[in-house]
């Protein structure tokens, strides 16, 4: 047999399953702001997810992190199931979802404004390797945002909002994770500014890990990601290749 008749023969490797959503619903009091929803992310993978603001982006991300008022569905992270069918006690279980490997950097800053650079990216090393590991991590982040280097004593309180959001993101980045959820890096930012704290999201290495990126600009993502994904009320409603055909096929 040649060489080429064996190349075709073996089966493609299979790709690692970092994320698996099924019949996801979630929401807050009597409001479901997600319906039912499926999504598969895999290992080394960087997903946009788009859609207007109050359709779900952000709600996604947090039954993920088990953060909403209630939910159903399930969740599974690295292949063991963190959804849980609750209807009270948002965040009772944060902390073991990110204990699995989750990394949630929220919309906007969401920092302390008395900290300084260091201490915040500090914060980030939840887990006990992420701490024992967090001045390698550091020297990471700083590699990925230089303007930081400068920046470590200082209070975040007197930093720029650009500055703010590059402390934001790298303490999400500080975090011992193999999922990391991006709400809305470049918002509120000016046009330069956001499209440089993407290209820093661009350019992380992320190996076996993956990542979702929510945006409202599809002009940032266009030709960067993996693939995009759009969201409408609380739904999953296509995939568009990075070349932003958006040509509409559903999620398997």
């Amino acid at each position: 047999m040649s060489a080429a008749a064996v190349a075709q023969a073996a089966p493609a490797p299979e790709r690692r399953e970092i994320l698996n959503v099924k019949g996801l619903s979630a929401g807050y009091g009597p409001m479901r702001v997600i319906h039912d929803l499926d999504l598969s992310v895999y290992a080394g993978e960087r997903v946009g997810l788009v859609g207007l603001n109050g359709h779900g982006k952000s709600t996604l991300f947090y039954a993920i992190a088990g953060l909403t008022g209630w939910q159903r569905g399930s969740i599974k992270l690295n292949g063991s199931e963190v959804g849980r069918t609750r209807s009270q006690g948002p965040g009772r279980y944060t902390h073991l979802v990110v204990r699995q490997g989750l990394a949630l950097i929220p919309q906007g800053d969401e920092i302390f404004h008395g900290l300084t650079v260091e201490e915040h990216l500090d914060s980030g090393a939840f887990t006990p390797k992420a701490w024992k590991e967090r001045r390698e991590r550091k020297e990471k982040i700083y590699r990925i945002f230089p303007p930081l280097v400068k920046l470590m004593k200082t209070p975040v309180g007197r930093l720029s909002g650009g500055e703010r959001r590059m402390v934001s993101i790298g303490r999400g980045l500080m975090a011992e994770a193999s999922l990391f959820l991006v709400d809305e890096p470049s918002l509120g930012l000016a046009p330069k500014i956001g499209k440089g704290v993407m290209e820093a999201l661009f350019d992380v290495e992320l190996g076996q890990s993956a990542m979702i990126i929510a945006e409202q600009n599809v002009a940032l993502l266009e030709g960067r990601v993996d693939r995009i994904i759009g969201m409408h009320v609380g739904k999953l409603k296509g995939e568009a290749s990075a070349s932003l055909s958006f040509q509409t096929r559903r999620e398997n």
